[in-house]
């Protein structure tokens, strides 16, 4: 019996051991290596999200400069639906109000930089948006439903909450890497945590993280994957174009032909 435990022991620090350094391997050393390569280049993206977020914390300190925030990126479950995905762009760089700033931009940085140099701006900035957006548009229909609905609901008070913050899409990005890398640890840290702060504090903030959170495990699931109308006309667009028919052949008449003088003995 011992034995068995010590084999299972060893086995399960191997495999431990196995996923730490291919964890490590995928989410460290991968992007290390291409912010190398590519310089500074690499990750414009987190330089442009932690400056918009201190530019606009350090606007929103003036009582007139907090007014254009909330006008540019300010956005509630009771706003209009077009107005509130309008200003959903700029909500992103928008600090929340309840949140130590220098420390959710130190998270936003580290997930922009880590995910542009492993996924590409575009596949970031999809990422980030969408799950930010999965989350607001999750929170009107919590305030749109009412309470009740097992817990689903919430209260018309909460529609006047300002939902602002790049939070959303730093949550959606740490776990969509974790899903394309296969990284549980990190999936686990980003995960737990999310769980933990809606069952220790639940506010709108913790429900947003839950949907984003889930949004981005759907997105990473299908990450590498096409939809078959996508994949059909790809299919067509990647096919070489068929020669051109060819007409009846067209009767050209032969050069002239000069006699050549031939040359006669004596």
């Amino acid at each position: 019996m011992r034995g068995d435990w010590t084999r299972l022991t060893a086995r399960a620090v191997r495999f431990l051991r196995r996923t730490l350094r291919d964890e490590w391997h995928g989410i460290v050393v991968e992007p290390v290596r291409q912010l190398v390569r590519r310089g500074l280049s690499g990750i414009v993206l987190a330089f442009v999200a932690a400056s918009g977020v201190i530019f606009f914390h350090a606007v929103a300190q003036h009582p007139l400069g907090r007014r254009l925030v909330w006008h540019l990126g300010g956005v509630t479950a009771d706003l209009p639906l077009w107005l509130s995905l309008l200003r959903t762009p700029v909500s992103l760089y928008v600090p929340a109000l309840d949140l130590p700033v220098w420390a959710g931009i130190t998270q936003l940085f580290l997930a922009f930089a880590l995910a542009e140099l492993t996924l590409g701006r575009g596949r970031t900035l999809a990422v980030a948006y969408l799950t930010t957006v999965a989350g607001t548009m999750t929170a009107r229909m919590m305030v749109a439903v009412g309470p009740g609905w097992w817990g689903f609901g919430l209260p018309p008070a909460v529609g006047r909450v300002l939902d602002t913050g790049p939070s959303a899409a730093v949550v959606g990005l740490f776990t969509y890497l974790a899903v394309v890398r296969r990284a549980p640890v990190v999936f686990t840290l980003t995960g737990g945590s999310m769980v933990w702060e809606s069952i220790a504090v639940p506010n709108l903030a913790g429900r947003e993280h839950l949907i984003a959170v889930t949004g981005a495990v759907l997105l990473g699931l299908l990450h590498g994957r096409r939809p078959p109308l996508l994949a059909r006309f790809t299919q067509r667009l990647d096919t070489p174009p068929p020669p051109p028919r060819s007409g009846p052949p067209v009767h050209r008449p032969d050069p002239q032909r000069h006699p050549v003088p031939s040359l006669r003995l004596p």
